[in-house]
């Protein structure tokens, strides 16, 4: 039965056309990419600077006490260390916080970019009669009869690569 089924397999899938996409390299060309990466970065700097002030109000709360521990009366004592401790909760809560959030501000910054291309791929699919197109950086092995769409693709977008340039002035030549 599975022998049966592979070579139907086979059979259906001999006279489609199957091709890769480079899809990072078509990020990497996007205009959108660099204001993607310079935003991510003033945002990365944000929490840099937020988690920093929490760690300097830690240090000078920390060194206030150890400071004037011996001469505090017992009430205060627990309540400077019950702040110091409620402030480490509060870093590593953020700390925690900080990833997700970055990757959430990241999907959020990306994902108008990434749609695009995404329908650009699904255009080029579309008008070359494509029955599958892989993610190039995930295939382990490319045939001979394999169509590589990312010129088509970047095309689409109205992106070209200066070695994309270069390719088309040689074969002009």
């Amino acid at each position: 039965m599975v022998l049966a089924l592979g070579i139907s397999f086979g059979a259906n899938a001999q006279g489609q056309k199957i091709g890769y996409v480079d899809s990072q390299s078509i990020i990497d060309m996007m205009p959108e990419s660099a204001k993607i990466q310079q935003d991510l970065q003033a945002y990365y700097g944000e929490l840099q600077a937020e988690l920093q002030a929490m760690a300097t109000e830690y240090q000078n709360k920390l060194r206030d006490y150890e400071a004037n521990s011996a001469t505090m009366s017992n009430i205060l004592r627990q309540s400077k260390e019950k702040e110091i401790v409620d402030l480490q909760g509060r870093i590593q809560d953020f700390q925690n916080n900080a990833e997700s959030d970055f990757a959430a501000k990241q999907e959020e910054l990306s994902k108008p970019m990434l749609d695009k291309i995404k329908k650009a791929i699904d255009d080029v699919v579309k008008a070359k009669g494509m029955a599958y197109v892989f993610e190039k950086t995930v295939i382990l092995s490319i045939g001979d009869t394999a169509i590589d769409i990312t010129a088509d693709v970047k095309a689409k977008l109205e992106i070209i690569a200066e070695h994309d340039d270069l390719t088309r002035d040689f074969r002009s030549a």
